[in-house]
């Protein structure tokens, strides 16, 4: 009975060591170009050339984008400052509203720079930023 068991184990790892992995080209058959079909090679070039319809060799021009005019910005009138006495230019800035023109936003940003910018001269920063929005 030992005998038997034996030789079916033996039998048992000899068709093991004979069976093979399958690879993926054997496993795939879907994948594969059918037998007799010729192989088609990928193409390297992705932009499709141009050919003309009448055949002629002239190329196609594309026209230049036209870049659009960039509005000029508006300075407003110079600030009177009552506690110094001096009147301070405001500085120009591109607004980004419809147009170029400057907005609320616009106008409190370039007041803020401007009592940075001219600072004892402004006398009072609030004050000068109070005034310069408001204007």
């Amino acid at each position: 009975m030992a005998r038997i068991g034996f030789i079916v184990l033996l039998a048992l790892v000899a068709l093991a060591s004979s069976a093979q992995a399958q690879t993926d080209d054997e496993r795939y058959t879907i994948m594969r170009p059918e037998p007799g079909t010729k192989r088609e090679l990928p193409r390297i070039d992705l932009v499709p050339t141009y050919k003309s319809p009448r055949g002629t060799r002239n190329r196609v021009v594309t026209p230049r984008p036209a870049t659009p005019p960039q509005p000029q910005a508006q300075v407003p009138p110079p600030l009177y400052v009552p506690q110094t006495g001096q009147t301070l230019p405001n500085l120009p800035m591109q607004g980004s509203g419809p147009g170029g023109r400057e907005t609320y936003q616009d106008r409190a940003v370039r007041c803020a720079h401007q009592a940075g910018v001219y600072g004892a001269q402004a006398g009072n920063s609030n004050a000068y930023i109070g005034s310069c929005i408001n204007q």
